[in-house]
């Protein structure tokens, strides 16, 4: 069994600002996005989606320390948020159809 201590010593206080930093500009470029408009409802929700998986991986692997454990859990985790990812998509569609004919 390797010692955890010995995996995280190389890591510095340094290395979770430049996280944290990331993840301040990812949500800054998203409140500049949403209150802007620069882009059709459809896109604006792509390029949002997108951000927000950036900065979730970014919360996940350093923050919640995922970056050092095992493979196996790293591939369960993962499997999951695709899993996750896929039914959202699957009930888009559902929304798009409200957007379209309404709630009645």
């Amino acid at each position: 069994m390797h010692n955890m201590a010995a995996s995280h010593s190389d890591e510095g206080k340094g290395q979770y600002f430049w996280v944290w930093g990331a993840l301040l500009v990812l949500t800054a470029v998203e409140v500049v996005l949403a209150y802007e408009q620069v882009l059709t409802p459809l896109h604006m929700l792509e390029v949002l989606m997108v951000l927000s998986l950036v900065k979730a991986a970014l919360i996940i692997f350093y923050f919640m320390h995922l970056k050092y454990e095992v493979p196996l859990m790293q591939f369960l985790l993962m499997a999951s948020v695709a899993v996750c990812l896929c039914l959202m998509c699957i009930f888009f569609v559902d929304a798009d159809r409200i957007l379209r004919l309404g709630t009645r």
